[in-house]
């Protein structure tokens, strides 16, 4: 019988190793920082794919309650010159391969499907120790600590886990996202939402991009992207007029439908520095820990991050299952083939980032989506 496991993180990689574990028999426990469930939004709309966020969940036995969560139609996808003229347009006739889900909606899935207790809330992680034989010990800010023989890191970028296997940082990629909310916009903001369309819009341009995406009803949730420094962003999300029109005037001269996404949100703007850790990041084994999801190969975003988290943890899950008794086998065999897959991911993300907002965009990134028709 493999050794309880240890879980930081109780994001959907976390989680779903844990169900996975749960499947099998295996008992584990999550340390989340967060104080509840519902301590703060969970992100938008996830596309799951069919070649690794798909198999996850099946091998979580959570293939119905998933399909139970899609949003018909949103993967339909159209990109926008910045006068609002649509360069490339695909529907969602229910044929693709990657439905989308509210993140939060799918991370409550997987938080019911796990007996009560399962997930400690409220547990930051403030060190963690080696302390000989494959055993370290967590400590928390509350003065409370736990020792383990069996420790994942599934805490993403800023992992606590990550130095004992890693010396490597995340680095700012050199450009940052803007995050921002319509709503009702069917109503309040017709042009708008029609220029959204029913599920994903791109207006792209070398080092910036307005980036939307149709959620529940009217929703809609944009990401704006600029190739700045991080300092530029100061007081951003601070909801400061003169913050959002700074924002807004580095699209001057752009449709009114499309930069009605920065200057009527309803919600105060939120920026998201983009980070990266070197895209063939590994490690030498180390006994008793291992890594997954971002805390592991963070990259530029790609649609990739979650479905590629959940994945490492049914592949942990099942190989963990797959080796009672040596868990060490199960961890070596698990990173065998965790470093190859998350690098050749890596290399994509950073290949799609340059099409997006590289000094051909949006043509490459075009030329990409009429190939694959």
């Amino acid at each position: 019988m493999t050794t309880h496991v240890t879980i930081v993180g109780a994001g959907l990689g976390g989680l779903t190793l844990a169900r996975v574990l749960h499947v099998h028999g295996i008992p584990a426990t999550v340390y989340e920082a967060e104080s509840s469930p519902a301590a703060r939004a969970q992100g938008g709309m996830l596309d799951i794919h069919d070649h690794n966020g798909q198999p996850a969940l099946r091998a979580a036995g959570l293939t119905e309650e998933f399909r139970g969560l899609v949003l018909e139609g949103r993967q339909a996808s159209r990109a926008l010159a910045p006068d609002g003229t649509v360069l490339f347009e695909e529907g969602d006739d229910g044929t693709g391969g990657r439905p989308e889900v509210m993140r939060g909606e799918l991370r409550r899935t997987l938080l019911d499907s796990l007996p009560a207790g399962t997930v400690r809330w409220g547990h930051k992680v403030r060190t963690v120790r080696a302390l000989g034989e494959g055993r370290h010990e967590v400590a928390f800010a509350d003065g409370t600590s736990v020792v383990t023989s069996l420790l994942v890191g599934a805490d993403g970028a800023w992992s606590r886990v990550r130095p004992l296997l890693s010396d490597a940082t995340p680095e700012y990629v050199g450009m940052s996202f803007v995050e921002t909310y319509l709503f009702d916009a069917d109503t309040r903001h017709p042009a708008t939402a029609k220029a959204v369309g029913a599920g994903a819009m791109f207006a792209l341009v070398p080092g910036k991009a307005i980036q939307a995406h149709r959620e529940n009803g009217g929703t809609l949730h944009t990401y704006v992207a600029l190739r700045k420094p991080q300092d530029w962003f100061a007081g951003i999300g601070l909801a400061d007029p003169a913050a959002t029109a700074r924002t807004a005037g580095e699209f001057a001269g752009w449709a009114p439908e499309l930069t009605a996404l920065i200057t009527d949100a309803d919600t105060a703007p939120v920026v998201r520095p983009l980070h990266t850790l070197p895209a063939a990041h590994r490690w030498e084994r180390v006994p008793g820990v291992t890594l997954l999801g971002d805390a592991a190969h963070l990259m530029p975003p790609s649609g990739e991050g979650a479905n590629l988290a959940m994945y490492d943890g049914a592949e942990l899950g099942t190989a963990l299952a797959a080796h009672p008794g040596d868990p060490e086998g199960a961890l070596a065999a698990y990173e065998r083939d965790l470093f190859p897959r998350s690098a050749g991911e890596a290399a994509d993300a950073v290949q799609l980032h340059e099409l997006m907002f590289g000094d051909d965009a949006p043509h490459g990134l075009i030329d990409m989506f009429t190939a694959s028709e």
